[in-house]
């Protein structure tokens, strides 16, 4: 799977192709699912695990605020691959939030941390999943030097640039049937930039009952 998007010119961080290595995708996904194939993958709750060459580009783009010691929010964790991806980043002495409101993914990605090379960094705590509405982020660790939100927001949540770290990066979906990367910059002062990556498609941010309509 790395070497297919090394090949391809997505991987160009020798570091984030070491993480992805590390962290087994197929740990992450439902049973009999194509684990490394690179295409969004269903995992219940109308939610999906994004594919890989945007879980690269996602993590490159926030390599410079994933270094030990750094603090990190991934909003809509899902299964936690990004967030286990995160904590083998940032490090023990680094701290890695996942906010997910379905509390059967929680308990799903705390299930498929523990059986990862993450799973120590879950259990000294530097790494932790919570139940809760991403869109409000996790104030009790903020300020984050990195935040990822893993679904596409109409409007950048307010709390998450809130809790955004002066220096820090977010990287945040945003759009509804045309949906773009944002890249959300906080400089020193606090004054934010903002510039498109690339053209997406994410499953929306929402809340928890509009998500389940179905279920």
């Amino acid at each position: 799977m790395v070497d297919n998007l090394k090949r391809f010119g997505v991987i160009s961080s020798k570091r984030v192709a070491q993480v992805m290595e590390a962290l087994d995708r197929g740990l992450f996904v439902p049973v009999g699912s194509p684990a490394y194939a690179d295409t969004p993958i269903p995992i219940g709750y109308n939610a999906t695990i994004s594919a890989p060459h945007m879980h690269a580009t996602c993590l490159q783009l926030l390599e410079d605020k994933l270094q030990p010691g750094m603090r990190a929010l991934d909003v809509g964790s899902g299964t936690g691959y990004l967030a286990g991806c995160f904590a083998l980043m940032v490090g023990a002495e680094g701290r890695v939030v996942g906010v997910e409101h379905i509390p059967q993914l929680v308990d799903m990605s705390i299930k498929n941390i523990e059986k990862s090379v993450a799973a120590s960094l879950l259990k000294k705590g530097s790494l932790s999943l919570h139940v809760g509405d991403g869109r409000k982020g996790w104030e009790e660790f903020a300020p984050y030097d990195a935040i990822h939100v893993g679904a596409a927001a109409s409007e950048i949540p307010q709390p998450l640039l809130d809790q955004l770290k002066p220096g820090g990066r977010m990287v945040i979906p945003v759009g509804t049937y045309f949906q773009e990367l944002k890249v959300v910059d906080k400089s020193e002062d606090g004054s934010i930039k903002v510039h498109t990556e690339t053209s997406v498609r994410y499953v929306p941010l929402t809340s928890r009952d509009e998500q389940l309509g179905g279920f």
